[in-house]
């Protein structure tokens, strides 16, 4: 736990301290926004963050030790394999806060996040709590696909992607979780290269633990640049899903494998026609 700090307007005077943990290969792009948002939030008690990279082809790398280099709070630690769940289990080892939060290079938190989070995770008695994931485009063809993810025709109906209620779910984008968790379950597992919070929530669940949607919370999530990255994104998505799948048969949904064709589909042909507008106006 944190040393005491000032009284909030819940009345609270002491906050667990918390670790936010970002895997990142190839996001020289978005990395340094993405760590801000991290540092920038009002949580009142400690907060660090830990950036597992993984071999890259731009400089991810030299970006991670800059931010690290500017902050005592921020920690850069290998990943060798570059694979999301290895990198997510360095970074949580690497720490011993007993509140972990899962960030994405692609994501940028609004600035009360994490106070919301564990705020949630408290009053839920849940073992994982996550929020909204907002889409936003910087581009002609980001903000198509950004519109895409946002419809229940391009990505289906889960809470996360569409927004609703309060409540226990299958699983959440992203995800605040206690360490008793992830340690009791092993982390995330390694196997799955993609879909690995979708096992890891089936997991939770399986053990009798709950995971729980909260529409507080609101991640901005910048969609790939290009129309190959973003059939490369959710082609691997796709086939992980499937391997969850064939693991939990229980889990097989046709609303989660189809909608993402319908986001490749309209992204690009929205994305296309945005960008020859562009060009003859």
């Amino acid at each position: 736990m944190s040393a005491p700090s000032a009284p909030t307007s819940s009345g609270r005077t002491r906050w667990p301290d918390v670790c936010a943990v970002m895997p990142a290969v190839n996001e020289s792009r978005h990395l340094a926004h993405a760590v801000h948002s991290i540092l920038d939030q009002d949580y009142p008690g400690r907060l660090d963050v830990v950036v597992a990279v993984g071999p890259s082809r731009d400089d991810t790398r030299a970006v991670a030790d800059g931010l690290g280099a500017e902050s005592s709070r921020v920690l850069v630690v290998d990943n060798p394999t570059g694979r999301t769940p290895a990198g997510l289990n360095a970074a949580i080892a690497a720490t011993s806060h007993p509140v972990i939060v899962r960030v994405d290079a692609h994501g940028v938190l609004p600035a009360d996040y994490v106070r919301t989070a564990v705020e949630v995770l408290e009053s839920s008695g849940a073992d994982n709590v996550g929020g909204l994931m907002a889409p936003e485009g910087t581009t002609p063809f980001e903000s198509a696909v950004a519109w895409a993810m946002s419809s229940r025709w391009g990505i289906g109906d889960a809470r996360f992607h569409v927004g609703g209620q309060a409540g226990e779910v299958d699983t959440v984008y992203l995800g605040t979780f206690t360490r008793e968790v992830l340690q009791r379950l092993g982390g995330f597992d390694e196997g799955f290269v993609r879909a690995q919070d979708w096992e890891l929530n089936h997991r939770i669940r399986l053990a009798g633990g709950r995971v729980w949607f909260s529409p507080d919370l609101r991640v901005t999530y910048r969609p790939r640049a290009t129309p190959r990255a973003l059939l490369h994104q959710f082609f691997t998505t796709g086939a992980w899903r499937f391997q969850v799948i064939r693991r939990y048969p229980e889990t097989a949904n046709v609303r989660y494998l189809t909608p993402p064709t319908v986001v490749v589909v309209l992204g690009a042909a929205i994305g296309w026609l945005s960008t020859r507008k562009a060009r003859l106006s």
